[in-house]
């Protein structure tokens, strides 16, 4: 019993130890750290001979006696820069803000720069270190930018100042992971009146941007209207073409069926139209016979009934012509038998026969006295009387005994017999 307990006290004591060299002599690594075991020698990658070894991320046992063991915290530190009267190409002083992040390098060959100048330090102190370092840094980009630089292309003049500080802080054993210029400006408002000058160009590229864009915008809906249009027309044409073409097949497919239809209709209006001709040709020949028998035998037999008229009376006339002929002769015979009295006999003939008829047209007038007024001068009755005078010694004409025995022969209306008598009144 006793030496059960012995061999428990012995394990308990070997456990207890055992747990106290593990937890002096066997360390564990974070992965945000890098454990530096100080005390033994090794090679490096590039040959040189350091006195230390690196863990990093993992676990390892301190040689007791042999190393000590330290700790480098590898995190982001974040570091605010403000850099005043950083004079700029041209000797405007700017004041530039901004802030860079950065940390202590965990990979080979830099992290030995860190361990050689960063071990031991607070991580204030390699704040400082690595702002003052970037300070001026970002002094000497500036001196090589004009403020329009520096301030237009603020991305540029961060990666200007990156590829500058990069080395610098290799050396020191740091990584620069970003940086990025919050502010720039001046005292002098330098930068404020570039600022409204440009304010003032951006101003007028954007309403010329604008334009321009309006104008793209026209020019592509008139395009895009254009096109449309164009494809709405070849469309429409292609539909045309494509009914115009199955127009074609549908009238080659029907031809056969159209011609057979058309000849049948044809033959049937030639049918229709012969038959129409016998009809026709038998009503000329019926309307021929019926002119035959109610105009033209009537219009013949008129005809010749019209020149036996004819016949005749031209009969009669040549008759009646040669009557007054042969009358005519007789007179002429007559005459030249009666010799100088012919003429005179003939005139009285007619003489008489003249008054009569004037005496006729008017018979509703009394006439008792035929007075012959003279004009004043006194020279119509000798006239007269002379003219009568001569007609009866030419004539052998008493004008004035043919009015009288005319007078007596043809009453008057009343009854009375007319005198007629010449008589010159007083002038």
């Amino acid at each position: 019993m006793e030496i059960i307990a012995v061999l428990l006290g012995v394990f308990g004591l070997g456990t207890g130890a055992g747990l106290l060299v593990i937890r002096n002599y066997y360390h564990i690594c974070q992965p945000s750290e890098v454990l530096i075991f100080a005390g033994s020698r090794r090679p490096t990658a590039t040959g040189k001979t350091i006195g230390y070894r690196l863990v990093k991320g993992g676990s390892s046992i301190r040689l007791p006696m042999l190393e000590q063991v330290y700790r480098m915290d590898l995190t982001n530190m974040i570091i605010d820069l403000r850099v005043v009267n950083a004079y700029s190409k041209g000797g405007v002083p700017l004041i530039v803000t901004g802030v860079a992040n950065i940390k202590i390098a965990g990979e080979e060959p830099i992290i030995h720069n860190a361990i050689e100048r960063l071990l031991g330090k607070k991580r204030k102190e390699i704040e400082q270190l690595a702002k003052e370092t970037l300070e001026g840094n970002l002094r000497g980009v500036l001196a090589n930018l004009t403020p329009e630089q520096a301030n237009s292309d603020q991305i540029a003049f961060a990666k200007s100042l990156l590829e500058e500080a990069e080395q610098d802080l290799e050396k020191l054993g740091l990584v620069l992971d970003s940086l990025q210029i919050q502010n720039i400006s001046d005292e002098v408002r330098y930068l404020d009146s570039i600022g409204r000058k440009q304010k003032a160009e951006l101003q007028r590229d954007a309403r010329i941007a604008e334009a321009k864009a309006r104008k793209t915008s026209i020019i592509k809906d008139s395009e895009n209207l254009r096109l449309t249009a164009l494809r709405r027309i070849q469309k429409d044409l292609e539909i045309a073409k494509a009914d115009a073409e199955k127009r074609v097949r549908d009238t080659q497919t029907k031809r056969g069926a159209m011609i057979a239809e058309v000849e049948s209709v044809v033959m049937s209006d030639l049918a229709k139209v012969q038959a129409e001709v016998a009809v026709q040709t038998a009503r000329i020949k019926q309307v021929k016979q019926q002119l035959q028998a109610d105009v033209i035998a009537p219009a013949a037999a008129e005809c010749q009934q019209a020149i036996a008229k004819a016949r005749g009376e031209a009969a009669k006339i040549i008759e009646q012509g040669k009557a007054q002929a042969e009358g005519t002769k007789k007179l002429a015979a007559s005459w030249q038998g009666a010799g100088n009295n012919a003429k005179n006999i003939f005139l009285y003939q007619k003489l008489e026969l003249l008054l009569k008829l004037m005496a006729a047209s008017v018979p509703e007038v009394q006439v008792q006295t035929v007075t012959v007024v003279d004009g004043g001068d006194g020279n119509l009755v000798p006239k007269m009387t002379a003219f009568a005078e001569q007609l009866r010694q030419a004539t052998g004409v008493d004008l004035v005994q043919m009015a009288n025995r005319i007078a007596q022969t043809e009453p008057s209306v009343k009854g009375k017999d007319t005198n007629f008598d010449f008589k010159q009144l007083p002038s």
